[in-house]
């Protein structure tokens, strides 16, 4: 986890936002890892944010390859579904921030705002693949911390 995840959550959680991760996994369909490791890194990455003072209030995976032609593979828009059903939350208008166009594309699909950080692999699909992509992200912040920054200032 970066070192400015943490505190960024925890800005969020403190402004009553609802954050939400949202994680393809397709290692376990490849047969790379046993979706029990998946269940496991997401109880180490709820551990360490509660350490911080902060929370998640979803954690939604898709354990499917792009082969299996499921609903929950981002940009499919299934997980943000299942997440506005269980939470009582409200997608369109929302905000999704990724460092894949596929995350941007699932917010582009759910009528929320794109915002693509250059962190992770961000830069690398900024710099190479922007030109391919049919819409642009709404906002393009260099971590976390800086899309919160502008999701705050968009309230």
């Amino acid at each position: 986890m970066f070192p400015f995840a943490p505190p960024a959550i925890r800005r969020l959680n403190e402004a009553g936002l609802a954050v939400v991760v949202l994680s393809n996994q397709s290692g376990v369909a490849r047969g790379y890892f046993p979706e029990s490791l998946v269940l496991e890194v997401n109880e180490l990455m709820k551990s360490a944010l509660a350490k911080e003072g902060a929370h998640l209030d979803g954690i939604y995976y898709c354990p499917h390859s792009s082969v299996d032609g499921c609903d929950c593979r981002k940009p499919n828009i299934g997980m943000m579904q299942r997440a506005e059903r269980d939470l009582d939350l409200q997608t369109s208008g929302s905000y999704v921030v990724g460092d894949r166009y596929g995350d941007m594309e699932m917010a582009i699909r759910a009528g929320a705002h794109a915002i693509l950080v250059r962190s992770g692999y961000g830069l690398g699909e900024w710099t190479w693949h922007r030109k391919d992509w049919p819409r642009q992200p709404d906002y393009i912040a260099e971590d976390l911390a800086g899309a919160v920054d502008w999701i705050l200032g968009q309230k």
